[in-house]
């Protein structure tokens, strides 16, 4: 059994609801994958890396205890994905969910459809913050910083608390 951490962010609405419920909605699939055992509060930002107007996302973390290895957990989010409806366009497109294993426990892979950590993690203000409130002692096993030394190096400012209301 490993904790993997599970990025879920969501920018569009569908018939399955708005940003929030595709939030809920993906994170009660995950228990297909293993147990929920945190999960952040939900916080709002611009898009990253993208040119041109997009609507804001929704971001949160899950941790995640699982038996699946690294391939079995991203193919199992790439089915919840696909079962939320989200299709696969263009690179940093808008999507209805998008979910990304950011840490698996200490494990390093670099292949081309599996790589943990996530590449960009120490570079995302949108995951290290929700990260950082469940997990920051959490070990980057690449850069060997926590969670918290990772989020004090980047700007986030445009990560904003989210509620229900807004």
């Amino acid at each position: 059994m490993v904790t993997a951490y599970v990025g879920l962010g969501s920018n569009l609405e569908s018939p399955l609801g708005d940003r929030a419920r595709h939030l809920e909605l993906a994170s009660e699939s995950l228990s297909g994958a293993g147990r929920v055992t945190k999960l952040s509060s939900v916080f709002e930002t611009t898009p990253w890396g993208v040119e041109g107007n997009q609507p804001d996302y929704l971001n949160q973390v899950a941790a995640l205890e699982t038996d699946l290895d690294p391939a079995g957990l991203v193919s199992r989010m790439l089915g919840i994905e696909s079962d939320l409806g989200r299709v696969r366009a263009e690179r940093y497109g808008s999507r209805i969910i998008d979910l990304d294993v950011l840490l698996m426990g200490d494990t390093v892979i670099d292949e081309t459809d599996v790589q943990v950590p996530h590449p960009r993690l120490h570079e995302r203000a949108f995951v290290l913050v929700p990260l950082t409130l469940i997990a920051p002692d959490a070990i980057h096993p690449i850069l060997g910083a926590t969670m918290k030394e990772l989020l004090a190096r980047v700007d986030s400012s445009s990560v904003r608390p989210f509620t229900s209301s807004d």
